[in-house]
Formats: structure tokens, C-alpha cells, sequence
């Protein structure tokens, strides 16, 4: 793909001066702008359709406006956002939003309920990895249309084949990118072959939000730029421009000279360094996502479980914590994080330790009493291989013999979706603070065959299917019953740390170096909120 690049590109990137570009002499950031380090080689579309990645999500989350949004101040409730209010049938089968009067689009068109009804029919059209949000609950691409209407230019009705938990829709559906409002005279455009718009959406945005994508060029930089038609009013800073940074250490340097203004992919030891400094604070915030070491099911050695649960006990949680993962993220092994509806609790959730003897033992029972060999894939990120080389040396010392292979994260990322890997380390982050969101992700597989293709299901990408599994989550998810669904979902979490496809080892924390000339950076587990910022 060839992206553009021009006097609109050079202007933007133009603000960091050459100073800044070059890495030579100190200099601060523009007073009116937001600058990121970042590695963000992941991203490789901008389509709400399409999108999975952390970096991008984050992305669309600044320049799209969903239907609700989570709250600032607390991650667990929904507020307004495009819909300034909604209403609930009795039998819970229905919500009608009512959304805001004078919405307009970045192009100047004026932004309605059939766009937004169009929008989301068109995630399910698509058929693309985030059709899994709408297919999950009912919608199909026979009866989309039908189940998500707009009677008129201000209100959208969402019609549900169940009557699932309101508050998980409003977290699940409403606050998610598939429930972006899209520029459809702008995108229909732009169509090439009936693909409604997919391949312009790769590099472009054309939604409602605070900010709007004004230039991508992949292995460099962002840049965003404030939307002046957004009705939250305007962002407190101009443009947010995100350079990619793929080294740690240069990130760090950045942000020491004053060249960045927040740094976001920094080892435990700049982490270290910059909490002594002064000028630079470390922000930090448990997160939704989980990094795990994932097994594909289709190596005969990983389709067994009692090798999948040995396994686990390759893994020195407790040192990895204080050491590789002292900034990045807490043990954790169930797969809901803390925190959410339904986890289990920290100790609980945890029971595993480095123990070579009980690996030994499992892979004895399950037919492997002389190991086998597998290859591991993993990232550029800076705890991947420390961990990738970790788990290879003991796994050695039990006869399991693993070939390390390194990789972008855009490669690994589609290895990973297309089931062209033998086990991986991953991460995973779920969009709400509710065990279903998981759930319904690294556990449940609806469909294994390899012609499915559901790439936004971990379990299908590590060919895991478990009836029982499905069984539970299913039952869970329609529980009306609270205390019942939390019972639900503590015994898959303790079924799938004995059997699951994955060995879950570490729930993430958002950590950022961030220079106090920025005030009110916002975040939490489920957004970042840069229209919030401000410099002084």
C-alpha cells in the first residue's frame, strides 16, 4: 500500500522541529500539540470494521464517538456520547437511543441516526473480525437491517433476539467502535468493488469525535487533528502527533530531552530511571488485557491438555513480576481480569508457580515423557523475548525443546489470525469490565472449521473448541441471576486454568512516561482520553 505524502504531511510533522526529528539538540514540543513515542508497527487499518489492535483502538476511540462512552473517572460506568439518553424495553429485547441534534461529520455532512444504523449494518456486512461484536448477540447479515433501525434522524433502535444484561450491551455494543457513526456519502465515495468503503478506511477516518486521522505514514507517525465541527467543543491541544519509536531506550531519550511529551513503551529499567526524575512523572493503570503464552491446538502435543497444563508450571510468575514485568503488569492467570464482573480474585486467580518436577509429571501423563519440539513466535515489545527466552530455558530442562522466532507485531499479528504459528506470546484486551467480554473471546468458539475464519477469536486461532466451555459461557452470559452468573463464571475461569488454550501469565498495566508540562492525562482500562489534556 502506498500512503501519501505531501506538503499536508511535512507542514504536521513539521511542529516537532528539526530537533526534535533528528535527535540531535533539546527541544520542547509545541505548546499546542500532544507528542507520543510509540511503537506502533501494528497498525494496519483505520476501518471500525477491522481493527484489533491496542494502538488503534486507542486511536479510534479519540476520533470516533461511539453511541455511550465509559466514564472518565470510572471505567465501569457508561455516559452520554452520541446518544444523549436511551430507553429499555420491559422485556429487555429492545434499547432506543436518542442522539444528539446537529451532529456533523469532519467533511461538513451532516451526521443522522440512518448513518449510524447504516454503520453498524455494515460491520455485520463486512463480515470482517469485528463482526464478532453484533454476530455474538444475534445479529446476522439476514436480519441486520431489521434489528437495527433509525425510524427517524435522531433515534436508533437496537432490537435483541435475547433479552442479554442491559448494562453488558451498553458495554459491549453501544460503547464499541462497531457502534461508531460513519461518514457514509464520504466513504460510498471512495467504494471499490463492493467493499463498502474498507480499503479507503484503511487510511483514512471518517467519523465523529474529538479528533479526526489527518495523516498516517506507516513506520513513522500519526497525526491527529482536532475536529472543529465535533459538538463536545474543541480539544484543549491542536494535534496529537504520534512518532513511531520501536526501541524502548530511545523512547526514553526522547522524553528525556524533551523531544516527546508522554513515552509509551519503556522497559522496567527507564521506568526506574524516570521515577527519579525530575520533570517527568510515570502514569500508570491496571488494564483489561492479558498476556499469555498461547498454544495452537493443532499440534499434536498441544491438543492434549495435561501438556498444555505443564505447561503452565514453566513459568516463574513471581520473579517475572519483580523483574521483566515490574512495570508492565501483576501475575494473573485466569482468564478475567481483576477487577471485572465475575473474576476471581487476585490469589485465586493465580494458583500456578515455576515447579519443573510437575511439568515433568504432565508431560509424562500425557504421552510426552521425552518432551517434543515446538517454535514459539513473539513481538518486538520489550518484554516478549525476555519472557520468550525465560520459558525456553525451562522448558529444556523438561525435554520441551522451543525455536524462538521474533517479528513486528503487524507479522506476528497475522500469523497469529491465521492459525500459522505452533504456541505464541500474546496479548489480549477485552473492550468491557465484565467476564463475558473474555469469555466470549478466549474461550468460546462458535465455529472451529478452518473455512470460519473468526480472527477475532483467540480460541479459534489456537483451534480450541471445548463443548463444555461453550456450554457454560452461553448459560452464563443469559443468567439473570447475579449471583448465579458470578458462579458461573468463577467455574469456567478454574475449568480453563486446568485445560484452557492458553497459559494466561500477567494482566497488563498501562505505563507511560509522561512530562509534567502535560496536565489531566486521562486514562483507564477501557480508554484514553486526549481531548482532556492540556500544557502549561
Amino acid at each position: 500500500m502506498t500512503y501519501r505524502r505531501g506538503q499536508t504531511w511535512r507542514l504536521a510533522l513539521a511542529l516537532l522541529a528539526g530537533s526534535a526529528l533528528g535527535g540531535a539538540a533539546q527541544a520542547a514540543t509545541p505548546g499546542n500539540a500532544l507528542v507520543m513515542a510509540w511503537n506502533i508497527d501494528a497498525i494496519s487499518t483505520f476501518d471500525p470494521a477491522q481493527i484489533g489492535e491496542v494502538v488503534t483502538s486507542e486511536l479510534i476511540q479519540n476520533t470516533c464517538d461511539a453511541l455511550v462512552s465509559f466514564d472518565p473517572k470510572d471505567e465501569a460506568k457508561v455516559v452520554p456520547a452520541l446518544a444523549e439518553g436511551w430507553d429499555v424495553a420491559e422485556d429487555g429485547r429492545q434499547i432506543t437511543f436518542r442522539l444528539r441534534d446537529k451532529l456533523v461529520f469532519p467533511s461538513g455532512n451532516p451526521g443522522s441516526a440512518k448513518d449510524l444504523a447504516w454503520s453498524m449494518q455494515r460491520v455485520v456486512r463486512l463480515g470482517l473480525g469485528n463482526a464478532a461484536t453484533l454476530t455474538e448477540y444475534g445479529f446476522t447479515k439476514a436480519n441486520v437491517e431489521q434489528m437495527i433501525s433509525a425510524p427517524d434522524d435522531r433515534t436508533l433502535v437496537l432490537k435483541l433476539d435475547k433479552p442479554y444484561p442491559t448494562s453488558l450491551i451498553l458495554q459491549a455494543i453501544a460503547a464499541n467502535r462497531v457502534a461508531t457513526m460513519q461518514d457514509r456519502k464520504t466513504i460510498m465515495a471512495h467504494e471499490v468493488n463492493g467493499d463498502l468503503g474498507n480499503r479507503y478506511l484503511a487510511t483514512n477516518t471518517a467519523c465523529i469525535g474529538p479528533y479526526r486521522l489527518r495523516q498516517w505514514n506507516s513506520g513513522e507517525a500519526v497525526v491527529l487533528e482536532a475536529n472543529e465541527k465535533y459538538w463536545g467543543g474543541q480539544p484543549k491541544l491542536r494535534r496529537v502527533i504520534i512518532r513511531h519509536v520501536a526501541e524502548a531506550g530511545t523512547q526514553r531519550l526522547l522524553l528525556e530531552k524533551g523531544d516527546v511529551d508522554v513515552a509509551r513503551d519503556l522497559t522496567p529499567e527507564d521506568m526506574q530511571a524516570i521515577e527519579k526524575m525530575p520533570g517527568i512523572t510515570l502514569a500508570r493503570t491496571l488494564k483489561p488485557q492479558l498476556v499469555y503464552w498461547g498454544f495452537n491446538n493443532a499440534h499434536p502435543a498441544f491438543a492434549n491438555e495435561k501438556v498444555r497444563l505443564a505447561m503452565r508450571y514453566l513459568i516463574d510468575y513471581e520473579a517475572l513480576g519483580k523483574t521483566v514485568m515490574a512495570y508492565n503488569g501483576v501475575p494473573r492467570a485466569s482468564f478475567v481480569q481483576l477487577g471485572a464482573f465475575g473474576a476471581l480474585d487476585a490469589k485465586e486467580g493465580q494458583p500456578f508457580s515455576l515447579d519443573l518436577a510437575k511439568a515433568k509429571q504432565l508431560l509424562a501423563e500425557g504421552g510426552y515423557p521425552d518432551g517434543f519440539e515446538a517454535s514459539m513466535i513473539f513481538s518486538t515489545l520489550p518484554y516478549a523475548a525476555p519472557i520468550a527466552q525465560h520459558i525456553q530455558a525451562n522448558a529444556a530442562k523438561v525435554g520441551v525443546r522451543l525455536r524462538l522466532e521474533q517479528m513486528a507485531n503487524a507479522q506476528l499479528f497475522a500469523r497469529h489470525r491465521g492459525r500459522e504459528f505452533e504456541s505464541v506470546i500474546a496479548a489480549w484486551q477485552t473492550s468491557v469490565p465484565d467476564a463475558q467480554g473474555n469469555a466470549a473471546r478466549l474461550i468460546l468458539n462458535p465455529d472451529n472449521r478452518a473455512e470460519a475464519k473468526l480472527t477475532q477469536y483467540p480460541s479459534w486461532r489456537h483451534s480450541f473448541a471445548s463443548e463444555a466451555a461453550n456450554r457454560i459461557a452461553a448459560e452464563a452470559l443469559l443468567e439473570r441471576d447475579e449471583d448465579r452468573r458470578v458462579a458461573l463464571y468463577k467455574q469456567l475461569q478454574r475449568d480453563m486454568m486446568q485445560s484452557g488454550p492458553t497459559a494466561i501469565m500477567f494482566q497488563s498495566v498501562h505505563l507511560a512516561g509522561v512530562r509534567n508540562t502535560v496536565k489531566n492525562w486521562t486514562w483507564h482500562g477501557f480508554g484514553s482520553y486526549y481531548e482532556l489534556a492540556y500544557k502549561e
